[in-house]
């Protein structure tokens, strides 16, 4: 892109290089009368033309002696061959990814600053800003080797839900720094592409103490291959929810006939009714709805009115509890939509009983017959199912550490071996029981060897939820800059594995990173970038654009030489 002719400075600001002596040779540098890199910039402050003095040595033989060291500071304000300086480029990045702007508003925000297109902020973003982003990850790979050399590195590896047959987004991570060491897309999950993926940095010979991930057969075999030396700890939320599975059914299942019996018995009772009287709808913003005012009295309402209505209030509450509670939902392994929508629907049905009691009304003996038919036929199940949701429970306390004495992963092993075997014991009174007894042990054998090591390596997570919260996070952040599932769905599969770089904490720091990333190393990211687009080129849903490049589909045809098929 061409500086528009408005902004070019005549007298430019010029940048001497900073360097005293040659970094080869440690001979004194000579400056050079002629001046480099001279072109104008926009920042989000100014407008200028830069330009800088370079050095060079003039040690015959020296290594150093054919290149022309430029300024540093010249370097740090804008990027090579760009008119537009980092903080312009970080701005956007930074609107884009903390402030979930649509490129349309940052446009219109920084517009009114510099001269820019939106096309070109949108270039920015995908071209300058992401591979500078994952450049800045490098520069740390110093403080990686130190940090592996010192007491060696806690990996955190988990992919992304994949969209239908599309390749799966994984990302590895280094827990105590934070650091993104791999994030990329793979075709397929087996032990082979796992080693693949893994061995990368395995080939760097960094000290590997512990991985994080969740227990996929191929990932296992994977990991012992490249890193037989390391502990392999299991996501302990992953093992409770597969140890629930069938506690879980069963509770569905539950629900759906409880919740139906009740319809089945007072369903127009409980259905909501048409009101005599709509409700004025409540209307907030610049223009509001009115608020009613509370009318004086004069004189108090006949006691009979006002008990009625306070006794129809009070029915009109209890229906609208129970209508509540039939659409409960659960989130296993321990919120239970069956065990609660039962538990709660026994609070209601005692205190129907206790009102009753004060006060016969037909609709709440009818209700309360309902209530009871349903929860008597359930409460067989219910009571199994709480025994099971209750081994979780013990399940689940005996691996948090939270109010605990500090204990080793074999003190806590001991621990949950007590309580497995108290689970096969009081699973023996029913063969429901047995069958949810079974499956947690089958499922806590098989997760065994790797949920205990948490307890002794200090930066061992006992989860990967941070991980997966990241995926989440990353998918609204999409959504909410796009609008459109579609989109995101297009987004993550074009630069997932560039959007999942968290970045420095600061705008500042920001700034300060990605000016310190050198040109070649830039360039190379940039390319990474391409050749992973370019798969996307024609998924376009514009008319210019699809046109325009299938012109250049059948001038590319036509440039071969005629002939026959091959």
């Amino acid at each position: 892109m061409r500086t528009p002719s408005g902004l070019y400075r005549t007298t430019p600001i010029i940048y001497k290089c900073e360097l005293s002596h040659c970094p080869q040779c440690e001979q004194k540098l000579i400056e050079m009368k002629y001046l480099n890199g001279l072109k104008t910039v926009q920042t989000m402050s100014q407008v200028s033309t830069i330009a800088y003095r370079p050095k060079r040595c003039t040690e015959l033989g020296c290594a150093g002696s054919e290149v022309r060291w430029p300024s540093a500071t010249w370097q740090q304000i804008a990027p090579k061959y760009s008119i537009y300086g980092y903080d312009v480029i970080t701005q956007i990045g930074w609107e884009r990814q903390k402030g979930r702007a649509h490129f349309e508003a940052i446009y219109t925000s920084i517009s009114e600053r510099i001269q820019i297109s939106e096309a070109q902020v949108r270039h920015l973003y995908h071209q300058r800003y992401l591979p500078l982003l994952a450049c800045h990850e490098r520069q740390h790979f110093g403080e990686l080797e130190a940090l592996a050399q010192r007491s060696g590195l806690v990996l955190s590896l988990d992919g992304m839900m994949p969209e239908g047959g599309e390749p799966q987004l994984w990302v590895i991570r280094e827990l105590q720094t934070g650091w993104t060491l791999r994030s990329g897309w793979m075709n397929c999950q087996d032990e082979k592409a796992f080693i693949e993926f893994l061995q990368p940095i395995a080939a760097l010979n960094l000290a590997v103490k512990a991985v994080m991930s969740d227990k996929q057969r191929a990932l296992l075999l994977a990991m012992k291959a490249v890193f037989p030396n390391a502990l392999h700890g299991f996501c302990q939320f992953h093992y409770l929810g597969n140890a629930a599975e069938p506690i879980a059914k069963a509770d569905e299942q539950m629900k759906i006939e409880l919740r139906q019996t009740v319809r089945d018995d007072v369903g127009d009772l409980i259905r909501q009714k048409k009101a005599e009287k709509c409700p004025v709808p409540v209307v907030t913003g610049m223009i509001p709805s009115p608020v009613p005012l509370t009318p004086t009295r004069t004189a108090p309402l006949e006691p009979e009115v006002s008990v009625e209505r306070e006794r129809e209030s009070i029915v009109q509450d209890l229906l609208s509890r129970v209508r509540y509670l039939l659409t409960l939902k659960g989130r296993p392994p321990f919120r239970l939509a069956g065990i609660e929508m039962h538990t709660r629907l026994q609070e209601v049905a005692a205190c129907l009983d206790e009102r009753i009691q004060h006060h016969s009304e037909p609709r709440l003996l009818e209700l309360l017959a309902g209530l009871q038919k349903a929860l008597t036929a359930t409460r067989p199940e219910y009571t199994e199912l709480c025994q099971a949701a209750q081994w979780l429970a013990d399940l689940a306390d005996v691996l948090d550490p939270d109010e605990k004495p500090a204990r080793t992963g074999a003190q806590v092993r001991a621990e949950w071996q007590t309580c497995l075997t108290d689970i096969e014991t009081q699973g023996q009174s029913s063969p429901r029981l047995q069958e949810f007894g079974a499956k947690i042990r089958k499922v806590s054998l098989s997760y065994a060897p790797g949920l205990f090591h948490t307890y002794d390596v200090p930066d061992l997570p006992r989860t990967n939820n941070n991980c997966e919260s990241e995926f989440r996070e990353l998918r609204r952040r999409l959504s909410s800059t796009t609008g459109q599932a579609g989109a995101t769905k297009r987004l993550l599969l074009r630069e997932g594995a560039w959007e999942l770089i968290p970045g420095p904490g600061s705008f500042a720091e920001t700034v300060a990173a990605i000016s310190h990333v050198e040109y070649d190393e830039f360039l190379q990211e940039r390319q990474r970038v391409r050749i992973h687009r370019a798969p996307f080129r024609l998924h376009t849903r514009s008319p210019k654009q699809s046109r325009a490049q299938l012109q250049k589909l059948i001038q590319r045809w036509k440039a071969l030489p005629a002939g026959s098929d091959p």
